[in-house]
């Protein structure tokens, strides 16, 4: 059953040139910012500073970053996701990194493309929203990627106990 109330997704850009090649990336987008000194810029940290610690608890987030080079895609987990799990949100597990190589990319034989991993995000995050799980959520979006459904922890274990 959908939600009868209309659901808010804010998007957060923190990128300073125009037009921001952080605004490129899709709908849906929580957290966004260009990578500065192998971090999150001071924009955007400035602003996630003035909010109460406590407003994003429980919500869902993607993070997001573009910069220049590959070499600085971990700034989403060294800097980002630490920053989010403060602030008590919770970050869907595909977080989306764009390089100035990705753009117009569809990847290769070992890496998928910036708009697969713009879809699973996205994907991710409306299964958050809707409160169902990821693979549900993408298939009823159609954002579904072959994957297969989410089993439960507690059939997972069943599934030892009989075997």
């Amino acid at each position: 059953m959908f939600a009868t109330t209309p659901l808010r997704i804010v998007a957060v850009s923190a990128g300073l040139s125009q037009p921001s090649s952080t605004r490129l990336l899709a709908d849906g987008l929580i957290a966004v910012t260009p990578v500065f000194t192998a971090s999150y810029s001071g924009l955007f940290k400035s602003f996630f500073d003035l909010i109460d610690h406590t407003a994003l608890t429980g919500k869902p987030v993607v993070i997001a970053a573009t910069g220049g080079t590959a070499r600085h895609s971990l700034v989403l987990e060294h800097a980002l996701r630490p920053l989010f799990a403060y602030l008590r949100a919770v970050t869907v597990p595909t977080s989306v990194y764009a390089a100035s190589e990705d753009w117009g990319s569809s990847g290769d034989e070992y890496t998928e493309g910036l708009p697969s991993r713009i879809r699973r995000a996205g994907g991710e995050l409306a299964s958050a929203v809707l409160g169902r799980t990821v693979s549900g959520a993408s298939r009823a979006l159609g954002l579904d990627d072959g994957e297969d459904a989410v089993v439960p922890f507690e059939q997972q274990l069943a599934d030892l106990r009989l075997g």
